[in-house]
């Protein structure tokens, strides 16, 4: 039996020095956090944006190099560098950014009470425009009354209603920009272009309203019509931080369709085949490895969530629905090749599968591994 009592003593007073190195790294971090304030406060006078890419992997690959040299892992040091990035970028929103359309009138944005909706006008209050928001409530006077002189209209409501209400609109200043946040856009942009013989553009976020900054985020944007008319908005959504992704309305419609609506549809029948098993949630979690422990983290996020929302993005288009149908045809196939008990034949179309996906199998094996490192070092 190990007698731990001769060890007290030694180990208090490491764990007191340690303690100290961890009071002085707080300090340090506390430090680091005023100079990105001040850093964040040239970026908005100079209209620069927060999210410098090379700046960033100059300043990990400087910093790897010298955690070689002080012994330090560089992945460990990497790691912390990214954390306090992530906070910066969330810092430096704070202190604003250069108005790209210092001239423009006020915007509207229709649905402005929405998490996304609201979020997108605080970005933009940030940039200096005043924000005007239209809600189910307003009635139609007051609405004309409202987007009166103004110079973007910008439409952020569920999917299913995005059309009607765009319809619904009053007519709208010659010179306004028209634009939407919706996650579909064939539909979208040609109701807008119908109702609106001005500048149009549609906006799909990549991303959640809960995000912390628009640092590294993707927004894709479909052109419709008068494109130097929203050149201002987009480069206001770079200063921001996001990657733009310019696609036509076909192209994004359909990969959406891979994106979001057969993966939507297929956690949600992972989480109800959960649910018919009814097995015990804390057992599942106890014995998970990384991998699993994620995926069903992931799964059941989903049910946190608004299911209307999910029913209007799997069922939003009938090529989603055609997509699903050809998945569930594949799965069935997939189970007819498990049932045939042929080995080889499965370690072909592994095979075939691993070779379609080409170097990318490789990347994504080494970043994933990343992502289970951190599941991992934060499980409970």
């Amino acid at each position: 039996m190990t007698d731990g009592a001769g060890a007290e003593q030694p180990l208090a007073a490491l764990r007191g020095q340690i303690d100290e190195v961890d009071r002085e790294l707080v300090e340090l971090l506390a430090r680091r956090l005023q100079l990105v304030s001040q850093v964040g406060e040239i970026k908005g006078r100079h209209g620069l944006p927060i999210y410098a890419p090379e700046r960033e992997a100059t300043m990990i690959a400087a910093k790897r190099a010298l955690a070689e040299e002080q012994g330090v892992p560089p992945g460990m040091v990497e790691d912390v560098l990214r954390r306090c990035m992530r906070e910066a970028y969330t810092h430096e929103k704070s202190m604003g950014f250069t108005t790209q359309a210092p001239d423009l009138g006020p915007v509207v944005v229709v649905g402005g009470a929405g998490r996304m909706g609201a979020l997108f006008g605080r970005m933009l209050r940030l940039s200096g425009y005043e924000v005007r928001v239209v809600e189910q409530e307003h009635s139609p006077q007051e609405v004309a009354e409202l987007v009166e002189g103004v110079g973007m209209v910008l439409v952020s409501v569920p999917i299913h209603e995005t059309v009607q209400v765009v319809r619904s609109l009053p007519p709208l200043p010659a010179d306004c920009l028209l634009a939407d946040l919706t996650s579909t856009k064939r539909a979208v942009m040609g109701a807008m272009l119908e109702v609106h013989p001005g500048p149009v553009l549609g906006l799909h976020p990549m991303f959640g309203p809960d995000v912390d900054s628009f640092a590294k985020q993707v927004v894709a944007y479909v052109p419709g019509r008068e494109p130097e008319a929203s050149g201002w908005l987009l480069e206001q959504i770079r200063l921001w931080g996001a990657r733009l992704h310019r696609v036509d309305a076909e192209e994004h419609d359909h990969a959406m369709g891979l994106i979001q609506a057969l993966r939507h549809f297929s956690t949600f029948a992972y989480g109800a085949h959960l649910a018919h098993e009814d097995r015990d949630l804390p057992t599942l979690l106890a014995l998970s490895s990384p991998i699993y422990r994620l995926e069903l983290v992931m799964v059941g996020r989903l049910f946190a969530q608004d299911p209307g929302l999910y029913y209007d993005i799997i069922t939003a288009s009938s090529d989603a629905m055609e997509l699903i149908t050809r998945y569930h045809e594949r799965y069935g196939q997939a189970i007819d090749l498990l049932r045939s008990g042929d080995r080889e034949a499965f370690v072909t179309q592994f095979e075939q599968v691993g070779e379609w996906f080409g170097d990318y199998a490789q990347r994504f094996l080494a970043e994933s591994a990343a992502l289970l490192a951190h599941a991992d070092a934060t499980r409970t």
